[in-house]
């Protein structure tokens, strides 16, 4: 704590103003002019009252597409079942260290950014990130190995594929 009384981080107390609907203590800078004479505000006003973009959009679409066409074409769920029912080692690792992935992955969401209100909980808690990804490619490899004496050098590619869809389709819902 500093000897001045308040005390705190200066960008939480910064944090803490703007919250409040306080100026900071520094003017803005002016800002240059744009072109058509403007300034860089009325730029900013005209952006803003553009239509958002949508959140389907081509790339999305055919991610999921994709995703769609592998889980048909190659009997995505049938091979996943056969590969639970062969009791295969690397299939049930990879699904705990994807379990432990996801579950890092909303306690870092749900409970610390929604509920406990810390949007920047990377620099509160360094391990966490890195751990969730380390989890997740050792999960992704265990999967490959599984699922390789099925599609073998297409098994990547086919899981990258799912992946993806997966993540835009989830996009989709936030």
């Amino acid at each position: 704590m500093e000897a001045g009384g308040s005390g705190g981080d200066p960008l939480l107390r910064l944090r803490r103003a703007l919250r409040r609907g306080a100026e900071p203590r520094d003017p803005p800078l002016p800002q240059p002019p744009v072109e058509g004479g403007g300034t860089a505000e009325e730029s900013t006003a005209v952006e803003k009252k553009r239509k958002p973009l949508t959140r389907l959009n081509i790339h999305s679409a055919f991610w999921i597409l994709a995703s769609i066409a592998v889980t048909y074409y190659f009997d995505f769920f049938k091979t996943i079942k056969e590969t639970i029912q062969a009791d295969s080692w690397w299939f049930a690792s990879g699904g705990c260290l994807l379990a432990a992935c996801l579950s890092v992955a909303f306690y870092c969401i749900l409970y610390l950014e929604w509920y406990c209100g810390i949007e920047d909980y990377d620099a509160q808690y360094p391990a966490l990130i890195p751990i969730t990804t380390a989890t997740f490619i050792a999960a992704a490899i265990c999967f490959n190995i599984a699922l390789w004496p099925v599609w073998s050098f297409m098994t990547p590619l086919l899981l990258f594929i799912q992946f993806m869809g997966v993540v835009m389709l989830v996009s989709l819902l936030g």
